[in-house]
């Protein structure tokens, strides 16, 4: 009988053995995160500073990883245009990969995963503020293995609602990943136009390269 594994468990070293999953450092192998991004307008910039503001005030608490996920995420991904068509926004979606040579599956729920004609555009696994993102990346790598698409880029972002990261996974012979900087709202300005810039990029990308 197969071991079953939860996602939550798996350490960065598990999910690259497991899997044959490399890191590449090559800033080239992930420039969608860099560069010029596109414009984001004084009102959208004005909401991403209340919601700095907001979360900064709330974060003074015991911040649950819901409160993370409606305070920063939602307007987020409402402002990059991921909840309107063609992409589809699920919640908890349930994932599970076996690995047959060491007669195991692994199993985990994904945060939100925004859907885009059958391609898994952004996984998002968000952690109260009390986690940082190295315990978010192992579980959203391993939702993005899940992806059934082979051909094109899939994307992910990691939060606990200070601080963000993305990734981009290419599933070929060898899968392979690479991480962007980590933005946070601790620095001075606000670090949540850049996310956005990102997450609009990957919109008007992944919809072109689907037209």
């Amino acid at each position: 009988m197969a071991q079953v594994i939860q996602a939550s468990e798996l350490t960065l070293h598990d999910v690259e053995e497991k899997f044959n999953l490399q890191q590449v450092e090559d800033e080239q192998f992930f420039g969608e995160w860099q560069g010029e991004l596109p414009e984001i307008t004084a009102t959208q910039k004005e909401w991403l500073d209340q919601v700095k503001a907001d979360f900064l005030a709330l974060e003074k608490y015991p911040v649950h990883e819901e409160i993370v996920k409606m305070v920063v995420l939602s307007p987020l991904l409402s402002l990059a245009g991921l909840f309107r068509y063609p992409f589809r926004p699920v919640a908890e979606k349930q994932v599970e990969i076996v690995v047959e040579e060491k007669d195991e599956v692994v199993r985990g729920r994904i945060d939100v995963l925004v859907l885009h004609q059958q391609l898994w555009v952004t996984v998002i696994e968000s952690k109260s503020k009390r986690f940082s993102l190295s315990e978010a990346l192992p579980q959203a790598l391993f939702y993005m293995l899940n992806s059934p698409n082979l051909l094109q880029p899939t994307f992910g972002l990691v939060t606990n609602g200070s601080h963000f990261m993305f990734i981009k996974l290419i599933r070929q012979d060898t899968p392979q990943y690479g991480l962007s900087d980590e933005l946070t709202l601790r620095r001075r300005g606000n670090e949540l136009y850049q996310v956005l810039g990102v997450l609009k990029r990957l919109q008007k990308e992944l919809i072109g390269n689907q037209s």
